[in-house]
């Protein structure tokens, strides 16, 4: 429920405003307005001498296209570029796989994980039925190929109409930012962007869509309990891809892409060539955070030659103009997933920790025994990094290649 101004009996006498203990009522011209900030206490509703204050339902006049109820599985767009998936398709796959295996357990009911593909060929949806996907929709058309908003929401569409999915996930990439806003508008249902964990409730009725909130302060769990489908984007590098089994099979189902309409057409793509550092795609990461300092930096681009990797940072370090901000990991930098990540200075706020803590094996040092990294890492150094490093260093370089 929600409390409403009717703006047609509003006389704008302002009887109300001071019944609000939370000042949620204010005057927008001559019309009183309940503003986000209201807490459902009630106070507003016998004081309009008007009447013009009512409680009315949680949806209001936003009827969805599909309740709750209707509809079951899971849908994933499975983003490609130049003819090939992105990382992200795999790992949305694997993110269905699990929440699919939550419904059967939780309802004893099998459901079906599905994936769209867009302007690929066809060997690629055989692809993704290895990666875990039951049914790929494939189409192939004039607008499909390269990426185009108001195409890939078309088919998007067509896609949800036809599998009628409880689920529909993407990437929380450039496309997926793009379009997915489109299709839940299409659809009358909520869409939470930048997802960094998915899990079904106890009873696999609704989705618990969880995402850094606050300037990543606090992480919030989201539903979408009204409509369906319950759609997100998640932040690619967080989850795990899907197990690869070459003789798993599947059903390809070819989705028809005639009739679309476009009002504007993807003339060419330009790929940007920079020397900028891709730390998503390192195996092996040092970072470095306020505690390393800006000389300490040097050291742990040493350290990170001796492992074969990369250097990352904390947005702290990059801040200070230690290092560039493509090396940033984390909430507002870059999300990775690497074999192993060496946190050096690093006190982990969340905004850090939710771009990395998927890595596989995570070394961190710091010379607070308290410090927050220390609850998710593999092994836990407690020392200044400018007595560890050198000692890392030494020893790495004794052993040679």
């Amino acid at each position: 429920m929600f409390i409403k101004v009717n703006t047609d009996k509003c006389v704008g006498c302002e009887a109300c405003l001071d019944s609000c203990p939370y000042d949620s009522i204010v005057m927008q011209g001559d019309v009183a307005f309940i503003s986000e900030t209201c807490q459902l206490c009630r106070a507003c509703l016998s004081e309009c001498p008007e009447g013009a204050i009512s409680e009315v339902d949680e949806l209001g006049d936003l009827q969805p296209v599909r309740p709750k109820g209707e509809g079951e599985g899971v849908l994933v767009f499975a983003e490609q570029r130049h003819g090939r998936p992105a990382d992200v398709a795999f790992e949305l796959l694997g993110t269905g796989r699990k929440l699919v295996a939550q419904i059967k357990k939780r309802r004893n009911k099998d459901v079906t994980l599905s994936a769209l593909l867009l302007g690929c060929g066809r060997d690629v949806a055989d692809e993704l039925i290895c990666y875990g996907a039951d049914r790929v929709y494939y189409a192939t058309g004039e607008y499909l190929e390269s990426f185009h908003d108001e195409a890939y929401t078309e088919m998007l569409v067509r896609a949800i109409e036809q599998a009628k999915p409880e689920i529909v996930l993407a990437g929380a990439t450039a496309i997926g930012r793009s379009f997915l806003p489109r299709v839940a508008a299409r659809l009358k249902t909520g869409l939470t962007a930048d997802c960094t964990s998915l899990e079904m409730d106890e009873k696999a009725e609704n989705l618990l869509q969880v995402r850094p909130a606050w300037g990543g302060n606090i992480m919030a769990s989201i539903l979408t309990p009204f409509c369906r489908p319950q759609m997100a984007t998640v932040r690619p590098k967080v989850m795990k891809p899907g197990d690869y089994n070459e003789n798993a099979t599947g059903e390809i189902v070819d989705l028809p892409a005639d009739g679309i309409t476009v009002r504007a057409r993807v003339v060419d793509f330009v790929k940007e060539m920079t020397m900028s550092v891709n730390i998503a795609e390192s195996d092996v990461i040092v970072s470095g955070g306020r505690g390393v300092g800006e000389k300490g930096f040097k050291m742990l681009f040493e350290l990170a030659e001796l492992l074969n990797g990369t250097v990352g940072a904390s947005r702290a370090a990059v801040d200070e103009g230690w290092i560039p901000y493509g090396h940033q990991v984390g909430q507002t930098g870059k999300t990775v997933s690497p074999k192993l990540y060496i946190a050096c200075g690093i006190s982990g706020a969340v905004q850090h920790l939710v771009g990395m803590q998927s890595s596989d094996v995570i070394v961190a040092i710091n010379k607070n025994p308290d410090a927050p990294v220390f609850n998710i890492a593999t092994y836990a150094i407690v020392g200044d990094v400018e007595e560890v490093l050198p000692i890392l260093i030494r020893k790495l370089k004794e052993a040679g290649p």
